[in-house]
């Protein structure tokens, strides 16, 4: 069973814009005269450090927060929103069931095609009369993200989505997100799942936005110290991960010659654009 975002109609090409925001928890302040501009159809990646105001900008456009400064405008025309925000299961009706529970915002569902995709969510038949007070959390959670799946939306604001989804309900994920032609906007710490869709990198950096026309990778091109942290990342992980003969026979003296060779690769690149840089400097 393939599952696809329900889609109604076709935003207008402005979706949204954040114009000279300026955004400050008590004393610190997240944006300082940010601008951004989105699109129909570009797929999003909001990235940074954490507390630096990633699911604050999406609160900021679902109108969930307001500015101190500038504006946070969604599109005039079919904008519209279906967002997933981190504490989605927390706010699901306790007395409902688990069908009832996504039946209600599913508009245009069979009910076949319900059970099919909770069945995919690995809620078995079983299941589907049980009290939502009586899941665990992390049935919430995928209770939580197969009601989302089923929002009619022209825009899909998504605040780490594959936070305890398994490895099927992710891969499920990624392929709607795939075949979506609506916008999308994500916030999310895994990696894998933002070089799988996006189209569009944006960093919040300093109280900036800093816009990079592209995909994931292309934003590590672009970022010397973000492709430098990627590669102490991935050593890190080849370190950690289980040592299985059948998937791996390399010694840990060549684990660190891998990780040195690729370290020494970055420098290198660092060292000549560096130099690319000075050398137009002095021209």
């Amino acid at each position: 069973m393939k599952i696809r975002f329900p889609e109604r109609g076709r935003s207008g090409r402005s979706v949204a814009t954040v114009k000279n925001l300026e955004f400050a928890y008590e004393d610190e302040m997240l944006f300082k005269k940010a601008n951004l501009s989105i699109e129909r159809g570009e797929k999003i990646a909001i990235i940074g450090p954490n507390g630096c105001g990633k699911s604050t900008l999406l609160k900021l456009i679902m109108g969930l927060e307001k500015p101190i400064g500038g504006e946070v405008i969604l599109g005039e025309h079919n904008v519209l929103p279906n967002y997933f925000e981190q504490n989605q299961a927390e706010a699901l009706d306790l007395d409902k069931t688990v069908l009832e529970t996504v039946v209600e915002v599913a508009e245009d569902w069979r009910i076949d095609d319900i059970k099919g995709l909770l069945g995919r969510c690995n809620f078995k038949a079983d299941m589907l009369d049980r009290k939502v007070s009586l899941l665990s959390g992390g049935e919430k959670a995928r209770l939580a993200f197969c009601k989302f799946m089923v929002k009619p939306s022209t825009l899909l604001v998504l605040d780490e989505p594959t936070n305890h989804l398994d490895i099927p309900s992710k891969e499920m994920l990624e392929e709607a997100i795939r075949e979506y032609s609506g916008t999308i906007i994500t916030v999310s710490h895994d990696r894998y799942f933002i070089k799988q869709i996006v189209n569009r990198v944006v960093e919040v950096k300093d109280g900036h936005l800093q816009d990079y026309i592209g995909d994931y990778n292309y934003y590590l091109e672009k970022n010397l110290e973000a492709r430098e942290k990627e590669l102490e990342r991935e050593a890190d992980l080849e370190e950690k991960a289980p040592k299985v003969k059948a998937k791996s026979k390399m010694s840990k003296a060549e684990k660190e010659a891998r990780k040195k060779q690729k370290m020494q690769a970055f420098q290198a690149a660092k060292q000549k654009s560096k130099g690319v840089k000075n050398s137009k400097r002095w021209k």
